[in-house]
């Protein structure tokens, strides 16, 4: 695993990942910005198209390890940036979306367009637009609306760059000069060369901004109580502890917004004043895919370090609803070391309904909770570890390694009762 620093949509994103993990898989899996679609997944089509360093990029194949220290935009990014409200509004006027699942590369890849060639009397928009492939509208609403916006909006400068953090260049790219920026009272027409591929023993240079570093992670044992199933509402105890003070542990567990960036998987809005909670829960068990939207409530008691929230909500893919609530508890405890520590006591409880309601059985439950226990409570360890300014990625939520041990409990299990028949 690998950390990385990234200021995503403004703000600095410190998370662990593998150096294989793209940098689409990143933001969609670990940070939810759903936005980015990925369709080729050979950097072809365009619909993961976001903007990295100010450039646009293929996430799909850019490397998020590569991303370390730059500044990258998604579609969700843009949503006050008048510019794009613009193209927003003239790909409706003009219907140049149907599915939409193009729409958000489009979109991207157009501001980037507009902004650079606007003024060029012979822009041709379908050879410059031709890396983003659309299967519904036949281009002819998407060229409408481009030349619309291109119409009212002057063309800004290239900013030279320091560094290419996106896809590797292509073989004619090894000599190229670097971009060097327009002057701002002409635009002739130039075909920019692609960068250069860095050089791998080169220093990398200092980032625009400064990202806040990063604490490494350490495990956290999590006991997991018996798991039980009454009435359809699965209910089990969590328990785990956490060397540092009960002030510090209680002032972050206490902020349900601080919460939800260390839970595996959910993304929570800021609560209302009547303590309402609205937000998404994404889960992935294998080949099975669902995102929850509800919303729930909370009770807090700081003199007794105590929170209770609860919640419901469905998932429109599967059908699948779900209810539940978490009880915790904060309570002073020693560490091995001597030092203060905090032990979280958690009750949780929930019932499925609809097509995933068979992941509710106690067989999955227990090997899924441990996962979500382990996550949650590290990611809590490392924020409380981490500089001011850090934020912290949630792990996905499932794994392949989950249906697998219920693979072979159910082997098992099949073995002992022929064996039992055979005696």
């Amino acid at each position: 695993m690998t950390t990385v620093t990234i200021e995503v949509n403004g703000k600095a994103v410190t998370a662990e990942v593998t150096p294989r993990t793209h940098l689409a898989d990143f933001l969609r899996e670990q940070l939810l910005l759903t936005g980015t679609h990925v369709g080729c997944e050979h950097g072809v089509c365009g619909a993961c198209t976001v903007e990295i360093d100010g450039e646009i990029a293929r996430s799909c194949i850019t490397f998020a390890v590569a991303c370390d220290g730059a500044t990258v935009r998604t579609i969700e990014g843009f949503d006050d940036d008048p510019l794009m409200a613009r193209l927003r509004d003239a790909f409706s006027t003009s219907h140049a979306l149907q599915c939409g699942y193009c729409t958000p590369g489009q979109l991207v890849a157009a501001r980037d367009l507009i902004r650079r060639k606007s003024i060029e009397p012979d822009l041709d928009i379908r050879t410059e637009m031709s890396g983003n492939l659309c299967r519904c509208t036949g281009y002819a609403g998407i060229v409408a609306a481009i030349e619309t916006v291109a119409a009212e909006q002057p063309a800004v400068p290239a900013l030279a760059r320091d560094r290419w953090a996106g896809p590797a260049p292509g073989p004619g790219a090894a000599t190229a000069a670097p971009v060097k920026p327009a002057a701002p009272a002409a635009a002739p027409k130039v075909t920019a060369p692609r960068p250069a591929a860095p050089k791998p023993a080169a220093p990398k240079p200092a980032a625009p901004k400064p990202a806040a570093p990063s604490a490494p992670s350490r495990p956290v044992e999590v006991e997991v109580g018996p798991v039980t199933v009454e009435a359809g509402e699965t209910r089990f105890t969590q328990t785990f502890v956490l060397e540092h003070p009960g002030d510090a542990v209680w002032a972050l567990m206490r902020d349900p917004e601080q919460v939800a960036a260390c839970m595996p998987g959910l993304a929570l809005d800021p609560p209302g004043e009547d303590g309402r909670l609205t937000g998404r829960m994404e889960v992935k068990l294998g080949p099975i895919a669902a995102g929850f939207s509800g919303e729930g409530t909370m009770r807090r008691d700081d003199a007794a370090r105590r929170m209770a929230i609860e919640g419901r909500g469905s998932d429109r893919r599967s059908g699948s609803r779900a209810s539940g609530r978490v009880d915790y508890t904060l309570a002073d405890t020693t560490a091995d070391t001597g030092a203060a520590a905090t032990r979280v006591d958690c009750v949780i409880a929930f019932t499925l309904q609809g097509p995933l309601a068979q992941f509710g059985r106690s067989d999955l439950v227990r090997d899924l909770v441990g996962r979500i226990g382990a996550a949650f409570a590290t990611n809590v360890d490392v924020r409380l570890r981490a500089p001011d300014g850090a934020t912290v990625a949630p792990a996905e939520l499932g794994g392949a390694s989950l249906l697998l041990g219920v693979l072979f409990g159910r082997i098992r299990r099949a073995v002992m009762r022929m064996l039992g028949r055979g005696s």
